[in-house]
Formats: C-alpha cells, sequence, structure tokens
C-alpha cells in the first residue's frame, strides 16, 4: 500500500483554499487570494514562504529565478491561479517548479470556478 506524500499537509491547505474561495468568493485577481491564504495559514499555524525566490541554472550558470506563490512547511509548493480550468500547462509549470526548488509535492488551486478547482502533483512518485 502506497502513502499519499504531506497527505495531511496538503489536506490542510486546500481547506484554507476552501474557506478563502467561500469567503471571498470566485473569479478575483490572484493576488487576492494568496493574501486570504496568508490569514487562513496563520490562522492554523501552517509556515508558509511567500515570494520566494530561487535562480534557474543553465551549465553552471545563473539565467533566470523562478518565484513560487507559496510553499507551506518547505514541503509543498502552492500554485494559485484564476483561469477557466487546470489544463497541461499548468502542470507542466508546477512540475518545473518542483524540480527547481527539489520539493516533491505542488498543489494547483484554482479560485476563478464556482467550486474551487485543485490538483495534487508529485515529482517522484517513490521515495529512496
Amino acid at each position: 500500500m502506497t502513502q499519499l506524500l504531506e497527505k495531511e499537509l496538503v489536506y490542510k491547505i486546500v481547506g484554507c483554499a476552501m474557506n478563502v474561495h467561500s469567503g471571498v468568493g470566485p473569479g478575483l485577481r490572484e493576488k487576492t487570494y494568496e493574501r486570504g491564504l496568508y490569514i487562513e495559514f496563520d490562522l492554523e499555524n501552517l509556515e508558509f514562504n511567500q515570494q520566494a525566490e530561487f535562480a534557474v541554472h543553465y551549465r553552471g550558470k545563473k539565467i533566470d529565478e523562478f518565484i513560487p506563490d507559496l510553499i507551506v512547511k518547505n514541503k509543498v509548493v502552492v500554485e494559485i491561479k484564476t483561469v477557466e480550468s487546470i489544463n497541461d500547462e499548468h502542470r507542466g509549470q508546477l512540475l518545473n517548479y518542483l524540480r527547481i526548488t527539489g520539493i516533491e509535492v505542488g498543489l494547483i488551486l484554482n479560485f476563478k470556478p464556482a467550486k474551487l478547482e485543485w490538483e495534487r502533483l508529485v515529482l517522484k512518485t517513490a521515495r529512496k
């Protein structure tokens, strides 16, 4: 039997997102929901980093930086969207963010639909 990585933490994050979505309503700017999550995470005592910067390297040289929306407990990258629906482009973006940060679990939270849409992605399917 395989255990889901960061199952309880993901459950808490999604619960916080549902609270923000129902409290603020759908379809506003991404930053609005991000700020709402700050409040919910504080209430749940969830340690998080906002707008942390990660370097992107190519052949040993920094060529860019990546700034994820949120990282919770240094274990889950959270990407906030306000789009019609989550698609492969969003999934690919999050998988790249997981590679860059070295974090295995990521969440895409889409606040545009009437009901919160979310997806959990894992970079590796097995731990060594």
